[in-house]
């Protein structure tokens, strides 16, 4: 592999750019962590059956899928400042809009609320993240884009933080054991208070995106070398789908949001099954799972650094199947071995996980053309829709001896345990994956 320790990552020409840029990951991973809890808060608070309740993730990862190619197809014709700038708005928007949905208390307004939300986040995930890798050399575009990526953990633990101490901990339907059978005007007046705690980070996050937008607005962002050029539509996915590194790529990135976010919902209920196998236990204390979760989004920041740093000296496929070897690992041990040792696998797949996102997304686009990247980062932004499907898929195995968690025993472990061969399956292929762009695409550059 080409040496790149002399490259300049970032130059300083464009360095406010790039740290404005930079800014907007941090946002829409907030946006990802506040919103997750919110499942459970709104079930509680609306008493709404699961089905429902999971309107939240619908519109949130619907959000995203529906609204990629629309802005990659916007972007075709305008800069990415202007997309960024859409993105900015709608996401405002989308934010503020749980203003009125808390004052009607209805439900389906929440949920457009959010629906808008990510439109806005489509947006900015298909302009920012080409935008980064267009901001210098491309010897060091996937380690800029891990570089920018690495804000991006900042605002999901600051998210994590939000949800627990200023929604969960404020809920005061969450600590009534029966709240459905208060009478109905002391359920109403504790309905219009606990909503009210839902709607405030939401309302906030919406003016704290507007002083961004006004940001972006004032400060001039360099433009695309290729602006003006402007091939055919169908010509360019043709490229794209026969272009085998950025077509496995986006199969990589489904199956690694997946992973993702598989790990992340189902940590409770494994949580939950070693509380239920310990209950007997004289002296045993629940486990803190927030704490838990904490510390897994504090690792993945560390490993989104060290991931970073190590880009320097190592091809980003060959580093890209190392931490997938080693996300393979924990999760092995989240399977076969029971009880707080297993949890330990739990939160350290995230350690493994976190380079795994921008490192995908820079070698699919890398090769490409400014216009090819625009269109082709649409596809990758779309394969979040992974974070929708799969653990949907887990939640099937989990259910499979029943409603609980540890029901039923599949090869020999816990039904919990045991579907986290999901996540394992996605971390063999894009070990895989990496193992494919390092023979195929760097060796031979070395």
């Amino acid at each position: 592999m080409k040496n790149t320790s002399k490259i300049p990552v970032v130059s300083k020409k464009v360095l406010i750019p790039f740290i404005l840029v930079t800014s907007l990951f941090a946002l829409w991973g907030f946006a990802n962590a506040v919103t997750d809890p919110m499942v459970n808060a709104f079930k509680k608070v609306l008493e709404l059956t699961n089905t429902q309740a999971s309107w939240v993730q619908m519109a949130f990862y619907g959000g995203y899928f529906c609204m990629a190619i629309p802005a990659a197809l916007f972007m075709r014709k305008y800069s990415y400042k202007v997309g960024v700038l859409i993105g900015l708005g709608l996401y405002a928007v989308g934010a503020l809009l749980f203003y009125p949905a808390a004052i009607t208390e209805q439900f389906w307004f929440f949920c457009l609320g959010l629906y808008v939300l990510t439109f806005g986040l489509a947006f900015l995930e298909t302009a920012a993240n080409p935008y980064i890798l267009a901001m210098g050399a491309k010897e060091t575009a996937t380690q800029r884009l891990n570089l920018a990526q690495s804000v991006n953990p900042i605002g999901l633990i600051a998210g994590l933080l939000v949800a627990k101490f200023f929604v969960y901990d404020n809920l005061q339907s969450d600590d009534i054991a029966n709240f459905g059978a208060l009478d109905e005007a002391k359920r109403a007046m504790i309905k219009v208070a606990d909503l009210a705690v839902i709607r405030d980070p939401y309302v906030i996050l919406g003016l704290v995106i507007l002083v961004v937008f006004v940001l972006f607005l004032v400060n001039k962002m360099p433009q695309s070398k290729e602006e003006g050029t402007m091939p055919s539509l169908g010509e360019t996915f043709k490229k794209l789908l026969s272009n085998r590194k950025y077509v496995l790529g986006v199969i990589a990135q489904i199956l690694y949001v997946g992973a993702q976010i598989m790990t992340w919902t189902y940590i409770y209920q494994y949580a939950e099954a070693i509380d239920l196998a310990n209950a007997n236990v004289v002296g045993y204390e629940k486990i803190d799972v927030f704490t838990y979760q904490f510390i897994a989004f504090v690792l993945f920041t560390v490993g989104r650094i060290v991931g970073t740093a190590m880009l320097r000296f190592m091809s980003p496929g060959k580093l890209l199947m190392s931490f997938a070897l080693l996300a393979g690992v924990f999760v092995l041990t989240a399977i076969f071995v029971d009880g707080i040792f297993g949890l330990y696998g739990v939160v350290g797949v995230s350690f493994a996980m976190s380079l795994m996102f921008p490192t995908i997304y820079g070698i699919a686009l890398n090769d490409l053309t400014e216009e090819q990247s625009k269109v082709g980062s649409a596809g990758l932004v779309m394969a979040i829709v992974g974070g929708a499907l799969l653990p949907m898929l887990q939640g099937i195995i989990i259910d499979a001896g029943g409603r609980g968690v540890a029901d039923t025993k599949i090869l020999g472990v816990a039904e919990i345990n045991f579907s986290f061969i999901l996540p394992l399956i996605c971390f063999a292929y894009i070990a895989w994956y990496g193992l494919t762009v390092f023979k195929k695409y760097e060796a031979i550059n070395q």
